[in-house]
Formats: C-alpha cells, structure tokens, sequence
C-alpha cells in the first residue's frame, strides 16, 4: 500500500508541476461548478428537443439524485479515511503548486471528478442514440474537469480516478433508474433513450 501512495504522490507532483501560471485562470475556471452551466443549459435544451417536458423533468429529478448520491458518498469517504488532500500533507505540499482558493482537510476521492463523470456517462448514455458524438464530448469534459483537480493542488491522481470510476458506476446505474422511471410514470408512445 506504502508504494501505491508513493506512486500516487510521485504522479501527482508530475502532474501538477506541469502547471503554468499563464495558464491557471484557465484551470480555476474549469474547475468552477458554475463555469458548466452554459453547458448544462445547451443539454437541458436537448433533452427537452428530444423526449418532451415530462422525461426532461423525471430526468433532472434524476440528474439531481445522482449528483447528491455522488457528493455525500465523496463526503462519507473523506470523513472515513480521512486522507490528507495533497496541499495539506507534508513532505509534499512543499513542492507542489497550489493554485486553488483555498483547501479542504481530506481528498479520498474527489466529488468533482465522481460528479462530472456520473453526469457524462448518464448524458452521454441518455443521448447515445441521437447524437452518438455527444458521449466522447462529455467524456472529454469529465476528464478535463477531474484533471483540474490535481493541477490545482487539491486531489491525488488515485482520488481522481476513484472518483471517475465510482461516478462512472453511479452514472450507469442512474440512467437505469431514469429509465425505469420513464416506462413507468410516461405512457409507452413516449420517447425514451
């Protein structure tokens, strides 16, 4: 396990180092929940083009619980493992680039990178049909915002990784409760992924 968190440490300093300064506004940017709005307006706007106002709205609900799940359970693992985020953690903090607004106690794993992932697969999911390139956008997005967060100082690449499986996993499984939930509350003429 000694080695896992070294490698892990190694890659992170890596990573961040990478970073410039002409370039963090950029970074702060994408990692700023409400930088995605544009976004998340243009996929609401799809989604209401595509399904109608009744699977758009079941499918926010969705959205909402999966984001929710996402977050408390990011919450209930930092608070369990109780790990050191990498600007907090001697012997690395000393040599790393801390670009962040501020920096929170423990990082195992990382809600930003668990929350976009379960967002791009559920989406990506739901539209894969209609607009087959949106997946790979979203996917893309996912992984830029996880990114983020190691260039900004504040997570190691294991709890960005944990956070994209575990949001990969919630985003497949939300997408099956949405669909559940459009077969049983909308008339089957309805459309549905």
């Amino acid at each position: 396990m000694e080695q896992i968190s070294e490698l892990d440490r190694d890659l992170f300093l890596y990573l961040n180092n990478l970073g410039s300064e002409t370039w963090d506004w950029l970074w702060i940017g994408i990692s700023d929940k409400w930088m995605a709005i544009p976004l998340y307006a243009f996929l609401l706007y799809l989604l209401f083009r595509k399904f109608g106002l009744k699977p758009t709205l079941i499918t926010m609900v969705v959205v909402a619980l999966l984001i929710t799940a996402t977050d408390q359970l990011a919450n209930l693992f930092k608070h369990g493992f109780e790990r050191p985020r990498p600007c907090r953690q001697e012997g690395v903090m000393e040599y790393a680039r801390f670009v962040a607004e501020r920096c929170g106690r423990f990082g195992y794993f990382s809600a930003h990178a668990a929350n976009s992932t379960g967002v791009a697969v559920f989406l990506g999911l739901i539209f894969k049909k209609h607009y087959p390139k949106l997946l790979i956008f979203l996917a893309i997005w996912a992984v830029v915002v996880s990114y983020s967060r190691i260039y900004l100082g504040v997570h190691y690449p294991g709890d960005v990784l944990t956070g994209m499986l575990i949001g990969s996993i919630f985003g497949y499984l939300f997408f099956l409760l949405r669909n559940y939930l459009i077969r049983k509350f909308i008339k089957k003429d309805s459309v549905q992924a």
